[in-house]
Protein backbone atom coordinates (compact mmCIF):
# COMPACT_ATOMS: atom_id res chain seq x y z
CA UNK A 1 0.00 0.00 0.00
CA UNK A 2 2.92 2.08 0.71
CA UNK A 3 4.63 1.57 -2.17
CA UNK A 4 1.15 2.53 -3.95
CA UNK A 5 0.62 5.28 -2.37
CA UNK A 6 4.49 6.70 -3.65
CA UNK A 7 3.84 5.99 -6.91
CA UNK A 8 0.58 8.13 -6.91
CA UNK A 9 2.53 11.09 -5.24
CA UNK A 10 5.23 11.30 -7.48
CA UNK A 11 2.65 11.48 -10.04
CA UNK A 12 0.37 14.28 -8.41
CA UNK A 13 3.71 16.17 -7.49
CA UNK A 14 4.12 19.22 -9.77
CA UNK A 15 6.42 19.20 -12.49
CA UNK A 16 9.72 21.47 -12.36
CA UNK A 17 9.55 23.76 -14.64
CA UNK A 18 12.06 24.10 -17.12
CA UNK A 19 14.64 27.33 -16.76
CA UNK A 20 15.59 27.39 -19.96
CA UNK A 21 11.73 27.32 -21.50
CA UNK A 22 11.39 30.20 -23.46
CA UNK A 23 8.39 32.30 -22.96
CA UNK A 24 5.92 32.61 -26.13
CA UNK A 25 3.06 34.56 -24.67
CA UNK A 26 5.45 37.24 -24.45
CA UNK A 27 6.61 36.47 -27.97
CA UNK A 28 3.19 37.07 -28.94
CA UNK A 29 2.84 40.46 -27.46
CA UNK A 30 5.67 41.52 -29.35
CA UNK A 31 4.28 40.04 -32.43
CA UNK A 32 1.17 41.94 -31.72
CA UNK A 33 2.74 44.95 -31.57
CA UNK A 34 4.45 44.93 -34.90
CA UNK A 35 0.51 44.74 -36.03
CA UNK A 36 0.26 41.39 -36.61
CA UNK A 37 -2.21 39.03 -36.58
CA UNK A 38 -2.18 35.99 -33.50
CA UNK A 39 -3.60 33.41 -35.44
CA UNK A 40 -1.67 30.61 -35.99
CA UNK A 41 1.02 31.86 -33.42
CA UNK A 42 2.40 28.93 -31.73
CA UNK A 43 1.55 29.04 -27.68
CA UNK A 44 4.23 26.77 -26.59
CA UNK A 45 8.29 26.83 -27.99
CA UNK A 46 8.85 24.39 -31.16
CA UNK A 47 11.97 22.98 -32.89
CA UNK A 48 11.76 25.30 -35.54
CA UNK A 49 12.11 22.56 -38.18
CA UNK A 50 9.85 24.66 -40.22
CA UNK A 51 12.75 27.34 -40.43
CA UNK A 52 14.81 29.00 -42.54
CA UNK A 53 16.67 31.59 -41.72
CA UNK A 54 15.04 32.22 -37.65
CA UNK A 55 16.26 28.30 -37.12
CA UNK A 56 17.50 27.75 -33.88
CA UNK A 57 16.73 24.39 -31.70
CA UNK A 58 13.87 25.73 -29.80
CA UNK A 59 11.75 28.45 -31.09
CA UNK A 60 8.64 30.49 -30.72
CA UNK A 61 7.87 31.25 -34.12
CA UNK A 62 6.39 29.36 -37.34
CA UNK A 63 7.24 29.70 -41.05
CA UNK A 64 4.17 32.47 -41.56
CA UNK A 65 5.98 34.20 -38.80
CA UNK A 66 9.23 34.23 -40.32
CA UNK A 67 7.70 35.38 -43.70
CA UNK A 68 5.78 38.34 -42.14
CA UNK A 69 9.53 39.02 -40.58
CA UNK A 70 10.85 38.69 -44.28
CA UNK A 71 8.62 40.93 -46.07
CA UNK A 72 9.18 43.71 -42.76
CA UNK A 73 12.59 43.94 -43.42
CA UNK A 74 12.56 44.55 -46.74
CA UNK A 75 10.29 47.49 -46.21
CA UNK A 76 12.74 48.27 -43.63
CA UNK A 77 15.36 48.02 -45.50
CA UNK A 78 13.98 50.46 -48.31
CA UNK A 79 12.89 52.71 -46.22
CA UNK A 80 16.30 53.07 -44.23
CA UNK A 81 17.98 53.12 -47.97
CA UNK A 82 15.61 56.37 -48.38
CA UNK A 83 15.49 58.41 -45.70
CA UNK A 84 19.42 57.83 -45.33
CA UNK A 85 19.57 59.18 -49.09
CA UNK A 86 17.13 61.79 -49.04
CA UNK A 87 19.95 64.94 -48.10
CA UNK A 88 21.68 63.99 -50.75
CA UNK A 89 19.37 63.47 -53.50
CA UNK A 90 17.84 66.65 -52.18
CA UNK A 91 21.23 68.69 -52.44
CA UNK A 92 21.59 67.66 -56.04
CA UNK A 93 17.94 68.13 -56.99
CA UNK A 94 17.93 71.86 -55.01
CA UNK A 95 21.21 72.63 -56.83
CA UNK A 96 20.52 72.08 -59.97
CA UNK A 97 17.00 73.89 -59.52
CA UNK A 98 18.27 76.60 -57.97
CA UNK A 99 21.56 76.88 -60.92
CA UNK A 100 19.26 76.24 -63.80
CA UNK A 101 16.58 78.80 -62.41
CA UNK A 102 19.18 81.44 -62.09
CA UNK A 103 21.40 80.79 -65.15
CA UNK A 104 18.22 80.85 -67.65
CA UNK A 105 17.19 84.01 -65.56
CA UNK A 106 20.12 85.52 -66.24
CA UNK A 107 20.43 85.08 -70.03
CA UNK A 108 17.02 86.26 -70.63
CA UNK A 109 17.61 89.43 -67.98
CA UNK A 110 20.67 89.81 -70.54
CA UNK A 111 19.10 89.70 -73.69
CA UNK A 112 16.01 92.03 -72.60
CA UNK A 113 18.65 94.55 -71.09
CA UNK A 114 20.13 94.48 -75.12
CA UNK A 115 17.41 94.53 -76.65
CA UNK A 116 16.36 97.67 -74.93
CA UNK A 117 19.80 99.19 -75.08
CA UNK A 118 19.91 98.81 -79.04
CA UNK A 119 16.57 99.77 -79.50
CA UNK A 120 17.09 103.39 -77.96
CA UNK A 121 20.39 103.40 -79.44
CA UNK A 122 19.54 102.19 -82.89
CA UNK A 123 16.00 102.24 -83.61
CA UNK A 124 14.43 101.18 -86.49
CA UNK A 125 17.62 99.95 -88.29
CA UNK A 126 18.20 97.42 -85.24
CA UNK A 127 14.08 96.56 -85.06
CA UNK A 128 14.93 95.56 -88.92
CA UNK A 129 17.39 93.54 -88.02
CA UNK A 130 16.69 92.40 -84.10
CA UNK A 131 16.28 88.84 -85.05
CA UNK A 132 19.97 88.55 -85.55
CA UNK A 133 19.96 89.02 -81.90
CA UNK A 134 17.33 86.86 -80.87
CA UNK A 135 18.83 84.53 -83.09
CA UNK A 136 21.93 84.57 -80.85
CA UNK A 137 20.35 84.08 -77.74
CA UNK A 138 17.86 81.26 -78.70
CA UNK A 139 21.05 79.24 -79.68
CA UNK A 140 22.95 80.02 -76.53
CA UNK A 141 19.94 78.76 -74.77
CA UNK A 142 19.68 75.79 -76.76
CA UNK A 143 23.00 74.82 -76.18
CA UNK A 144 22.69 75.20 -72.68
CA UNK A 145 19.96 72.83 -72.38
CA UNK A 146 21.41 70.34 -73.88
CA UNK A 147 21.22 71.45 -77.66
CA UNK A 148 23.29 69.95 -80.27
CA UNK A 149 25.11 72.84 -80.92
CA UNK A 150 28.47 73.99 -82.06
CA UNK A 151 29.50 77.27 -79.82
CA UNK A 152 32.39 78.35 -81.96
CA UNK A 153 30.72 77.98 -85.05
CA UNK A 154 27.69 79.23 -83.98
CA UNK A 155 29.38 82.36 -82.90
CA UNK A 156 30.91 82.88 -86.26
CA UNK A 157 28.00 82.81 -87.80
CA UNK A 158 26.44 85.47 -85.43
CA UNK A 159 29.25 88.05 -86.71
CA UNK A 160 28.74 86.80 -90.33
CA UNK A 161 24.96 87.55 -89.91
CA UNK A 162 25.59 91.02 -88.24
CA UNK A 163 28.34 92.10 -91.24
CA UNK A 164 26.50 91.10 -93.39
CA UNK A 165 23.22 93.11 -92.14
CA UNK A 166 25.57 95.82 -91.15
CA UNK A 167 27.40 96.22 -94.56
CA UNK A 168 23.63 95.98 -96.44
CA UNK A 169 22.47 99.19 -94.20
CA UNK A 170 25.44 101.20 -95.05
CA UNK A 171 26.13 100.75 -98.43
CA UNK A 172 22.26 100.58 -99.01
CA UNK A 173 23.43 102.62 -102.68
CA UNK A 174 24.45 99.49 -104.14
CA UNK A 175 23.21 96.29 -105.10
CA UNK A 176 24.75 93.83 -102.93
CA UNK A 177 24.22 89.88 -104.10
CA UNK A 178 24.05 87.12 -101.53
CA UNK A 179 27.68 86.30 -103.83
CA UNK A 180 29.35 89.09 -102.91
CA UNK A 181 28.16 88.89 -98.85
CA UNK A 182 29.77 85.19 -99.29
CA UNK A 183 32.68 86.97 -100.33
CA UNK A 184 33.08 89.33 -97.67
CA UNK A 185 32.20 87.22 -95.10
CA UNK A 186 35.49 85.21 -96.34
CA UNK A 187 38.02 87.77 -95.56
CA UNK A 188 36.27 89.03 -92.45
CA UNK A 189 39.37 87.86 -90.40
CA UNK A 190 41.63 90.35 -92.57
CA UNK A 191 38.97 93.31 -92.66
CA UNK A 192 38.39 93.25 -88.90
CA UNK A 193 35.46 95.12 -88.94
CA UNK A 194 34.18 94.26 -85.30
CA UNK A 195 38.06 93.99 -83.97
CA UNK A 196 39.23 92.02 -81.26
CA UNK A 197 35.53 92.10 -80.03
CA UNK A 198 34.45 88.66 -81.91
CA UNK A 199 38.19 86.96 -80.63
CA UNK A 200 37.21 87.99 -76.99
CA UNK A 201 33.31 87.50 -76.75
CA UNK A 202 34.32 84.12 -78.22
CA UNK A 203 36.70 82.97 -75.60
CA UNK A 204 34.50 84.38 -72.73
CA UNK A 205 31.07 83.22 -73.80
CA UNK A 206 32.09 79.86 -75.25
CA UNK A 207 34.27 78.87 -71.45
CA UNK A 208 31.08 80.33 -69.40
CA UNK A 209 28.43 78.55 -71.21
CA UNK A 210 30.51 75.59 -71.46
CA UNK A 211 31.53 75.69 -67.31
CA UNK A 212 27.55 76.42 -67.22
CA UNK A 213 26.26 73.51 -69.43
CA UNK A 214 28.91 71.08 -67.73
CA UNK A 215 27.84 72.08 -64.85
CA UNK A 216 24.32 71.76 -64.46
CA UNK A 217 24.70 68.53 -66.16
CA UNK A 218 26.85 67.14 -63.80
CA UNK A 219 24.19 68.43 -61.06
CA UNK A 220 21.98 66.20 -62.74
CA UNK A 221 23.96 62.98 -63.72
CA UNK A 222 24.49 62.99 -60.18
CA UNK A 223 20.56 62.90 -58.86
CA UNK A 224 20.39 60.67 -61.00
CA UNK A 225 23.17 58.06 -60.19
CA UNK A 226 21.82 59.06 -56.05
CA UNK A 227 17.98 57.95 -57.18
CA UNK A 228 19.06 55.01 -59.48
CA UNK A 229 21.00 53.47 -56.29
CA UNK A 230 18.98 54.00 -53.40
CA UNK A 231 16.26 52.04 -54.79
CA UNK A 232 18.32 49.23 -56.24
CA UNK A 233 17.12 45.84 -54.98
CA UNK A 234 17.82 44.01 -52.10
CA UNK A 235 19.20 40.09 -52.68
CA UNK A 236 17.65 37.19 -51.50
CA UNK A 237 20.44 36.68 -49.09
CA UNK A 238 20.50 40.39 -48.35
CA UNK A 239 16.65 39.56 -47.10
CA UNK A 240 17.73 37.02 -44.83
CA UNK A 241 20.49 38.41 -43.15
CA UNK A 242 18.88 41.54 -42.69
CA UNK A 243 15.57 39.38 -41.16
CA UNK A 244 17.46 37.35 -39.14
CA UNK A 245 19.26 40.73 -37.27
CA UNK A 246 16.34 42.73 -36.74
CA UNK A 247 13.63 40.21 -36.30
CA UNK A 248 14.88 36.41 -35.33
CA UNK A 249 15.86 38.15 -31.32
CA UNK A 250 11.72 37.66 -31.32
CA UNK A 251 11.95 33.94 -31.70
CA UNK A 252 14.08 33.65 -29.05
CA UNK A 253 12.18 36.15 -26.98
CA UNK A 254 15.24 38.45 -26.81
CA UNK A 255 13.05 41.22 -28.50
CA UNK A 256 14.52 43.82 -26.12
CA UNK A 257 17.79 43.20 -27.63
CA UNK A 258 19.01 45.27 -30.44
CA UNK A 259 21.55 44.00 -32.77
CA UNK A 260 25.47 44.55 -32.40
CA UNK A 261 27.08 47.10 -33.66
CA UNK A 262 29.67 45.37 -35.42
CA UNK A 263 27.05 42.37 -36.41
CA UNK A 264 25.44 45.08 -38.01
CA UNK A 265 27.85 46.25 -40.02
CA UNK A 266 28.56 42.46 -41.61
CA UNK A 267 25.12 42.87 -42.20
CA UNK A 268 25.30 46.06 -44.00
CA UNK A 269 28.75 45.53 -46.09
CA UNK A 270 27.18 42.75 -47.39
CA UNK A 271 24.06 43.89 -48.63
CA UNK A 272 25.68 47.14 -49.58
CA UNK A 273 28.64 45.76 -50.98
CA UNK A 274 28.08 47.02 -54.92
CA UNK A 275 27.35 50.27 -53.63
CA UNK A 276 30.51 50.71 -51.20
CA UNK A 277 32.03 49.99 -55.61
CA UNK A 278 30.96 53.41 -56.22
CA UNK A 279 32.56 55.66 -53.82
CA UNK A 280 36.18 55.73 -55.75
CA UNK A 281 34.36 57.06 -58.53
CA UNK A 282 31.69 58.72 -57.53
CA UNK A 283 34.65 60.62 -54.81
CA UNK A 284 36.35 61.69 -58.32
CA UNK A 285 33.22 63.10 -59.80
CA UNK A 286 32.55 65.41 -56.41
CA UNK A 287 36.11 66.48 -56.74
CA UNK A 288 35.84 67.33 -60.31
CA UNK A 289 32.81 68.67 -59.45
CA UNK A 290 33.87 71.06 -56.94
CA UNK A 291 36.97 71.98 -59.26
CA UNK A 292 35.65 72.50 -62.74
CA UNK A 293 34.99 75.97 -62.68
CA UNK A 294 36.51 78.68 -60.49
CA UNK A 295 33.53 81.07 -62.46
CA UNK A 296 30.72 80.45 -65.15
CA UNK A 297 30.48 84.25 -65.53
CA UNK A 298 27.99 86.17 -66.37
CA UNK A 299 26.34 85.58 -69.92
CA UNK A 300 28.21 88.70 -72.10
CA UNK A 301 26.13 90.61 -74.70
CA UNK A 302 27.37 90.38 -78.30
CA UNK A 303 26.73 93.94 -79.30
CA UNK A 304 29.73 95.94 -80.50
CA UNK A 305 31.59 97.94 -78.22
CA UNK A 306 33.45 101.30 -79.12
CA UNK A 307 36.54 100.25 -79.92
CA UNK A 308 35.04 97.56 -82.67
CA UNK A 309 33.73 100.01 -84.43
CA UNK A 310 36.78 101.90 -84.87
CA UNK A 311 38.23 99.95 -87.83
CA UNK A 312 36.64 101.71 -90.48
CA UNK A 313 35.07 105.14 -90.62
CA UNK A 314 32.12 104.72 -92.54
CA UNK A 315 31.32 102.14 -89.40
CA UNK A 316 31.89 104.69 -86.85
CA UNK A 317 30.67 107.20 -88.74
CA UNK A 318 27.02 105.77 -88.59
CA UNK A 319 26.54 104.01 -85.81
CA UNK A 320 26.59 105.98 -82.03
CA UNK A 321 28.40 103.45 -79.05
CA UNK A 322 25.99 102.79 -75.90
CA UNK A 323 27.02 103.47 -72.68
CA UNK A 324 27.62 99.95 -71.02
CA UNK A 325 26.22 100.89 -67.24
CA UNK A 326 23.32 100.18 -68.82
CA UNK A 327 23.74 96.66 -69.46
CA UNK A 328 23.24 94.05 -66.25
CA UNK A 329 25.82 94.86 -63.69
CA UNK A 330 28.28 92.40 -62.34
CA UNK A 331 26.38 91.93 -59.14
CA UNK A 332 24.46 89.42 -61.25
CA UNK A 333 27.86 87.15 -61.74
CA UNK A 334 28.81 87.42 -58.44
CA UNK A 335 25.43 85.86 -57.08
CA UNK A 336 26.29 83.34 -59.88
CA UNK A 337 29.52 82.18 -58.56
CA UNK A 338 28.23 82.13 -54.90
CA UNK A 339 25.41 80.36 -55.93
CA UNK A 340 27.73 77.31 -57.75
CA UNK A 341 30.38 77.84 -54.51
CA UNK A 342 27.56 77.18 -52.29
CA UNK A 343 26.45 74.13 -53.94
CA UNK A 344 29.71 72.52 -54.32
CA UNK A 345 30.23 73.22 -50.84
CA UNK A 346 27.17 71.30 -49.95
CA UNK A 347 27.95 68.39 -51.98
CA UNK A 348 31.78 67.92 -50.46
CA UNK A 349 30.40 66.22 -47.52
CA UNK A 350 29.34 63.35 -49.79
CA UNK A 351 32.17 62.24 -51.12
CA UNK A 352 32.56 58.99 -49.26
CA UNK A 353 29.32 58.35 -49.14
CA UNK A 354 28.33 55.29 -50.66
CA UNK A 355 31.23 53.48 -48.47
CA UNK A 356 29.81 54.92 -45.01
CA UNK A 357 26.28 53.50 -45.67
CA UNK A 358 26.85 50.82 -43.09
CA UNK A 359 27.94 52.95 -40.88
CA UNK A 360 25.07 55.13 -41.30
CA UNK A 361 22.86 52.71 -41.16
CA UNK A 362 24.24 51.25 -37.89
CA UNK A 363 24.26 54.35 -36.06
CA UNK A 364 20.36 54.83 -36.19
CA UNK A 365 19.41 53.47 -32.81
CA UNK A 366 16.75 51.57 -34.00
CA UNK A 367 19.20 49.31 -35.58
CA UNK A 368 21.39 48.99 -34.22
CA UNK A 369 23.11 48.63 -30.29
CA UNK A 370 25.39 51.67 -29.40
CA UNK A 371 29.28 50.32 -30.03
CA UNK A 372 29.80 50.51 -26.13
CA UNK A 373 27.29 47.82 -25.51
CA UNK A 374 29.28 44.45 -27.22
CA UNK A 375 27.64 42.01 -24.94
CA UNK A 376 24.23 43.53 -23.91
CA UNK A 377 23.15 43.35 -27.29
CA UNK A 378 21.88 40.53 -30.46
CA UNK A 379 24.62 38.62 -31.73
CA UNK A 380 22.53 36.72 -34.45
CA UNK A 381 22.41 33.67 -32.13
CA UNK A 382 21.41 34.72 -28.36
CA UNK A 383 22.39 37.52 -26.19
CA UNK A 384 25.98 38.30 -26.33
CA UNK A 385 29.30 39.72 -27.80
CA UNK A 386 29.76 39.74 -31.22
CA UNK A 387 32.98 37.40 -32.27
CA UNK A 388 33.73 37.72 -35.70
CA UNK A 389 35.74 40.49 -37.18
CA UNK A 390 33.88 43.31 -39.48
CA UNK A 391 35.16 43.48 -43.52
CA UNK A 392 36.17 45.75 -45.16
CA UNK A 393 34.17 47.80 -47.96
CA UNK A 394 33.34 46.47 -51.50
CA UNK A 395 31.95 43.51 -53.17
CA UNK A 396 35.67 41.46 -53.13
CA UNK A 397 35.75 41.66 -49.24
CA UNK A 398 32.45 40.38 -48.72
CA UNK A 399 33.49 36.95 -50.03
CA UNK A 400 33.86 35.36 -46.45
CA UNK A 401 31.09 37.45 -44.71
CA UNK A 402 29.40 35.45 -42.02
CA UNK A 403 26.05 36.87 -42.53
CA UNK A 404 25.37 37.42 -45.86
CA UNK A 405 26.01 35.49 -48.65
CA UNK A 406 27.61 37.44 -51.57
CA UNK A 407 28.67 36.02 -54.98
CA UNK A 408 31.82 38.16 -55.85
CA UNK A 409 32.10 36.82 -59.37
CA UNK A 410 29.07 38.33 -60.40
CA UNK A 411 28.55 42.56 -59.96
CA UNK A 412 25.54 44.45 -59.75
CA UNK A 413 25.03 45.77 -63.52
CA UNK A 414 22.99 48.53 -62.18
CA UNK A 415 25.91 49.60 -60.30
CA UNK A 416 28.66 49.22 -62.92
CA UNK A 417 26.54 51.49 -65.06
CA UNK A 418 26.15 54.35 -62.54
CA UNK A 419 30.27 53.65 -62.30
CA UNK A 420 30.01 54.42 -66.02
CA UNK A 421 28.03 57.06 -66.35
CA UNK A 422 30.58 59.02 -63.68
CA UNK A 423 33.16 58.06 -65.37
CA UNK A 424 31.84 60.26 -68.10
CA UNK A 425 30.77 63.27 -66.31
CA UNK A 426 34.00 63.37 -64.22
CA UNK A 427 35.81 63.36 -68.31
CA UNK A 428 33.11 66.27 -69.25
CA UNK A 429 33.84 68.19 -66.02
CA UNK A 430 37.57 67.52 -66.73
CA UNK A 431 37.29 69.40 -70.54
CA UNK A 432 34.92 72.04 -69.19
CA UNK A 433 37.53 73.03 -66.59
CA UNK A 434 40.10 72.94 -69.65
CA UNK A 435 37.98 75.63 -71.46
CA UNK A 436 37.24 72.24 -74.53
CA UNK A 437 33.32 70.86 -74.91
CA UNK A 438 33.41 67.07 -75.13
CA UNK A 439 30.85 67.05 -78.08
CA UNK A 440 32.68 69.73 -80.44
CA UNK A 441 36.51 69.24 -79.75
CA UNK A 442 37.48 68.01 -83.30
CA UNK A 443 34.95 69.97 -85.25
CA UNK A 444 36.51 71.94 -87.67
CA UNK A 445 33.45 72.83 -89.92
CA UNK A 446 33.79 76.17 -91.92
CA UNK A 447 30.30 78.24 -92.83
CA UNK A 448 31.52 79.58 -96.42
CA UNK A 449 32.28 78.06 -99.15
CA UNK A 450 35.22 79.56 -101.64
CA UNK A 451 34.09 82.57 -103.56
CA UNK A 452 35.03 83.93 -106.46
CA UNK A 453 36.66 87.76 -105.96
CA UNK A 454 35.26 90.45 -107.87
CA UNK A 455 36.56 93.64 -108.15
CA UNK A 456 34.36 95.58 -105.22
CA UNK A 457 37.17 95.64 -102.71
CA UNK A 458 36.65 100.00 -103.29
CA UNK A 459 33.00 99.67 -101.66
CA UNK A 460 34.52 98.22 -98.68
Amino acid sequence: MSAVFAVLCALLAPVAADPHALNCSQVKDAFTDLGYSLANVPTEETAGDDLRVCAPQRTCCNAEMEENFSQRSSRDFEKLMDDTSEELRDAFMTGHKRFDEFFLELLENTERSLNEMFLRTYGKPYLQNAEVFQGLFTELKRYYTGGNVNLEEMLNDFWMRLLERMFQLLNSQYLITEDYLECIGKYMEQLKPFGDVPKKLKSQVTRAFIAARTFVQGLMVGREVANRVSKVTMSSACISGFTKMLYCSYCQGLFTLKPCNNYCLNVMKGCLANQADLDPEWSKYIGKNNNSERSCGQPKPSGMSRSARGVSDTFSGRFSPYNPEELPTATDATRLDRLVTDVKEKLKKFRKFWSSLPEAFCQEEHVAAAESAVDDCWNGHDKGRYVPEVLKDGLTNQAKNPEVGVDISRPDTLIRQQIMALKVMTNKLKNAYDGNDIYFQDSSKSRCSPCHWKETKNII
